[in-house]
């Protein structure tokens, strides 16, 4: 994997051996970050990346001039290769590793955040339910806040959670992004 744009261009990110990680491929990172640099700028936004993984997502955000990232990770093997990354790249600042659960994580986040990304195993279908229901009702999401969600094409998650209303859907290949925003309409499904 490598980084696509930005102060760290073409510079490799690590991943794990074996199928542990699922790491977003460069091509889906690509467009993901094309789709998002169309509507706003990357420039100085804060970020969560849930379901850290690699950290490829959020470093790739920290490449293109992200201002804050926090990466939520449950696993000790993932969060040291976040660690390896990270500091393989000289990063030393604009950063948080939070190593637990994603929904648990949003919590201890108390800073508005720009961007949400989230990328379960897609065999952990349920974990889309708790954490886009976590984030439509967490304090951190603005009216401009995006979240993103990576899941497979064999399943969809809902279009409502909440005041989260989806408002775009991108497939690619086997994997779907989902692109949720605060909706202020008073007919949000649950």
């Amino acid at each position: 994997m490598r980084i696509i744009a930005g102060k760290f261009r073409s510079r490799q990110v690590r991943s794990l051996p074996g199928a542990e990680l699922r790491p977003t491929s460069d091509r889906l990172r690509e467009t993901l970050f094309n789709v998002i640099a169309a509507t706003r700028t990357i420039e100085d936004t804060i970020w969560f990346d849930l379901f850290a993984g690699t950290g490829a997502v959020g470093i790739e955000a920290l490449s293109r001039g992200a201002r804050m990232v926090y990466f939520a990770e449950a696993t000790r093997k993932s969060v040291e290769l976040i660690q390896q990354n990270l500091l393989a790249l000289n990063l030393a600042s604009g950063f948080q590793i939070l190593q637990q659960d994603s929904a648990s994580a949003i919590a201890k986040v108390s800073q508005p955040v720009d961007i949400c990304f989230l990328d379960p195993p897609y065999k952990m279908e349920e974990q889309y339910e708790k954490v886009l229901t976590t984030l439509a009702n967490a304090s951190l999401l603005r009216e401009n806040s995006m979240v993103i969600a990576e899941h497979s094409k064999h399943f969809d998650p809902r279009e409502h959670y909440g005041r989260l209303k989806r408002f775009r859907k991108l497939v690619q290949g086997d994997a779907v992004l989902s692109f949720y925003r605060i909706s202020n309409s008073s007919s949000n499904k649950r």
